[in-house]
């Protein structure tokens, strides 16, 4: 994984990013340690799960200000991505719904018979932007709750299950290799 990750000294010779040479410059931001990728990861997977636009430099940024490890951190938000988008959204709606008591809304209306009557009607015109706001506003609430919810939950696990398997497979790394000095 490591060889398609840009190394330190590339990304801090871009001339786009010499800006950021002193948030950058810190060595445990670029270090694959247990604690520094895990953090990472749980960095990248909330931020990729809470918010839906520019979520690998705000997770860089949550990096840099906890000394994370930042490609950990840019490359787990693609946790959501055009696959996963849709059915993660659907089960935080569902989740936010079920904590705050919120109506379920349902599928969206159909196409009522004055937007079918076309732009030049002034009803038909002001019928869709009001029930398209009211509808966003009915599902806003739940929507950030469940988010918020799932956004931690799945950030705890993932630093818990990454440290958890790194210390195991160092621990298993450790004891094959003393097997092995002991058979020869």
């Amino acid at each position: 994984m490591r060889r398609f990750i840009p190394s330190r000294e590339r990304i801090l010779a871009n001339r786009w990013l010499r800006w950021l040479v002193p948030f950058l410059g810190h060595p445990r931001l670029w270090h694959w340690s247990r604690r520094g990728v895990a953090a990472g990861v749980a960095i990248g997977v909330f931020f990729g799960l809470l918010i839906p636009v520019a979520q690998i430099p705000l997770s860089a940024a949550g990096a840099i200000v906890l000394r994370a490890n930042v490609p950990a951190a840019a490359a787990s938000t693609l946790v959501t991505n055009p696959v996963t988008f849709a059915p993660i959204y659907y089960a935080a709606y569902q989740l936010g719904v079920w904590v705050t008591g919120a109506e379920d809304s349902g599928p969206p209306p159909a196409q009522t018979t004055q937007m079918a009557q076309g732009p030049e009607s002034k009803e038909g015109a002001q019928a869709a932007p009001d029930g398209f706001w009211q509808r966003l506003g009915a599902i806003g609430l739940p929507l950030v709750v469940g988010l918020a919810i799932t956004a931690s939950v799945a950030g705890l696990t993932s630093y818990a299950l990454i440290s958890i398997g790194w210390y195991w497979l160092v621990k298993y790394q450790r004891w094959r290799k003393r097997k092995g000095l002991r058979g020869r």
